[in-house]
């Protein structure tokens, strides 16, 4: 498991250190993440053992976002004076989500083979 571990602490290190040389704006652990697929997919899959020591990360995820709502409970002030903003901007994303997604699921109807109508009354609605 240590192993594991440490092959995908190679892989974000690597993504920042890529990030870090090329000054990209993209993120250097989503570098490492695209970096481990690429291998992954180029193996053919994961190696043995490796499947275990990623569904044991996962089952302690939510202790990464500590950090994180320490970080907001340390600035709640600027939270408070720039409440506005924020909702707006939750709002407006959740909206264009659900349209995009929308979108999405039309076009792939469409391209499944499937008409519009078909797409209208997906899901047994009213």
């Amino acid at each position: 498991m240590l192993s594991h571990i440490t092959i995908l602490l190679v892989y974000q290190l690597a993504g920042d250190v890529i990030a870090r040389t090329f000054e990209l704006a993209l993120p250097g652990p989503v570098i490492g993440m695209a970096l481990l697929f690429t291998t992954l997919l180029a193996k053919g899959g994961a190696p043995e053992g490796f499947n275990k020591t990623a569904l044991g990360l996962l089952e302690h995820l939510s202790l990464l976002f500590v950090p994180a709502g320490v970080g907001v409970m340390m600035h709640l002030h600027l939270i408070g004076e720039e409440w506005v903003a924020l909702s707006a901007a939750l709002i407006g994303s959740t909206i264009l989500t659900i349209a995009v997604t929308a979108l999405v699921m039309r076009g792939c109807a469409r391209l499944s083979g499937r008409g519009d109508e078909d797409v209208d009354h997906m899901g047994g609605g009213a």
